[in-house]
């Protein structure tokens, strides 16, 4: 009996309910009608091509590469070129009938804008080649499209530099709050030491 009295006194608020609702446009009806906003992602797919690959013929890789993005409905919009470098651990990779291992690669990228639909009929078509070793895709963020990392670039930098030390500055300096500055042999100090603990 509580049940239909429930229900009994429900039923009058979900009719109400439902003839406003028909009476009035639904916010996601009305969204559904401006499609005029770029719908489109930036993303960016970087990829290792097998060192197998004659170097001649890698640039002939990447640009079947663009190919694919742009058969996909993606607009590139840059790219960094496919170069040799040792990758940082060994990668396996099964090729007909057997694991290989390699420790360098061809490493490139292209930045594109496609539909999300797209990516992953893009995504598939690149795993399924034999000449790529490895493939990431990922979306872009506003930071990340508006300033690209530049790999080959980043690896001609040098990051380490050399400082010459000259014979005086290998003394050590000690300074106490009565002195102003006292130059001090580390063999002093190793004496001093021993003495005070004599």
């Amino acid at each position: 009996m509580k049940v239909t009295s429930i229900c009994g006194t429900l039923a009058p608020l979900i009719s109400n309910s439902e003839n406003q609702m028909s009476e009035e446009k639904v916010p996601a009806t009305e969204a559904n009608e401006v499609v005029d906003v770029d719908e489109r992602q930036s993303y960016e797919l970087a990829f290792h091509v097998l060192p197998t690959v004659a170097e001649g013929e890698v640039a002939q890789v990447f640009q079947s590469i663009k190919d694919l993005v742009t058969k996909n409905g993606g607009e590139i919009f840059d790219e960094e070129e496919a170069k040799r470098f040792d990758l940082a651990y060994e990668i396996v990779k099964h090729l007909e009938g057997k694991n290989r291992r390699f420790s360098s690669a061809y490493f490139g990228w292209v930045r594109f804008k496609a539909e999300s639909g797209a990516v992953q009929a893009l995504t598939e078509e690149v795993d399924g080649r034999s000449d790529i070793l490895r493939s990431l895709l990922i979306r872009l963020t506003k930071a990340e499209e508006a300033h690209p990392f530049r790999f080959h670039e980043a690896l001609g930098k040098s990051r380490v530099e050399t400082v010459a030390v000259e014979e005086s500055d290998k003394k050590l300096e000690l300074k106490t709050e009565n002195e102003e500055e006292a130059e001090v042999d580390a063999e002093e100090i190793d004496e001093a030491l021993e003495k005070s603990e004599a």
